[in-house]
């Protein structure tokens, strides 16, 4: 364990109010820690020495990574004190594997290069779509073998409102509602169920939320919609509702909690990072299991003694390191 043992702390005020500030101050100070707000418009070597960062950057990442001059200068910035000047200093999570994952091109790719194909988990189909031309469109989804219906996403899986505003394309008809430059990935009909999963460190855990109901490809039109107002726990969407068909279909599953583990332990390695999430849902007509998304600093809600889970994964790192 470091002599100093401050933790430097920056998120968005929202996320602070979620995380229950004082609660973190005391939970640190049981372990030993001395925790406190980073200002990033001050010299961070005057902030110094800490010898933790723990941050929800992905925001600020993300405006970087679209050249805003602010954004890149705080990152380099930031990069240059504990990258370069500081290399002790333990970051969770480390921006350059942020980075990566805010990318969801990127991001399926590294879950498509894992083994958990021999588990029976899969990312859905998926390709990028940069151009308008309709027949450029249609060879990508050809030669990716993404299936109708299928969803739009936005590239940039975090960072904005708009990272989370999606469509699902039915048939050829609509291809001009995809909003380019995007991801589409073949849709996979789960049930309206979607598990989360949450990492923090070598703890994990699961719970279940709502989801879009089963579709098949049709000539209806495109459905456009913000992902994140599906997903909530309290979610009253009418995309959750399932048609009667398919309530009566409906076979009880329930997760298996060893390819739960298996998920959580493959990801966590292949990101390099110690705070996820992952959501996951479950064919409904091949039980396997499909990964949709993965998210760096989730909301925690729910995670059963997260400051304890969080404190002990900073005290193995900065041991370790």
């Amino acid at each position: 364990m470091p002599a100093n043992k401050r933790i430097a702390v920056w998120m968005s005020e929202k996320k602070l109010q979620k995380i229950n500030w004082q609660e973190l101050v005391a939970a640190c100070s049981k372990r030993g820690f001395e925790v406190f707000k980073l200002d990033l418009n001050k010299c961070l070597k005057e902030q110094g020495p800490f010898c933790v960062l723990l941050h929800k950057l992905t925001d600020i990442i993300a405006l970087a990574n679209q050249g805003d001059i602010r954004s890149i200068k705080i990152i380099q910035g930031i990069e240059n004190y504990v990258v370069s000047e500081n290399p002790p200093v333990t970051v969770l999570d480390p921006i350059a594997k942020v980075k990566r994952l805010l990318d969801r091109y990127n991001c399926y790719s590294l879950i498509h290069g894992t083994n958990l194909h021999n588990y029976g988990v899969f990312t859905p189909n998926f390709c990028v779509l940069r151009n308008e031309d309709l027949d450029i469109i249609k060879g990508e989804l050809i030669h990716s073998l993404v299936n109708y219906p299928f969803i739009c996403k936005p590239i940039l899986g975090h960072g904005s409102r708009q990272a989370h505003e999606m469509s699902i394309i039915f048939n050829e008809k609509y291809l001009g509602d995809c909003k380019t430059p995007c991801v589409a990935q073949s849709f996979i009909n789960h049930n309206a169920i979607l598990y989360k999963i949450f990492i923090v460190g070598d703890r994990h855990c699961y719970f279940e939320r709502p989801s879009l109901k089963n579709f098949q490809a049709s000539q209806r039109e495109s459905i456009h919609f913000d992902s994140s107002d599906v997903s909530k726990a309290d979610s009253k969407s009418r995309l959750s509702v399932l048609d009667p068909d398919d309530v009566i279909k409906i076979e009880e599953r329930n997760p298996d909690s060893k390819i739960i583990e298996v998920i959580a332990n493959t990801l966590r390695k292949s990101f390099g990072m110690d705070l996820l999430g992952i959501d996951v849902v479950i064919e409904n007509t091949s039980g396997r299991y499909a990964i949709i998304d993965v998210n760096a600093y989730p909301g925690y809600d729910g995670f059963p003694n997260f400051f304890d889970a969080l404190l002990d994964c900073i005290s193995k790192k900065v041991t370790a390191d």
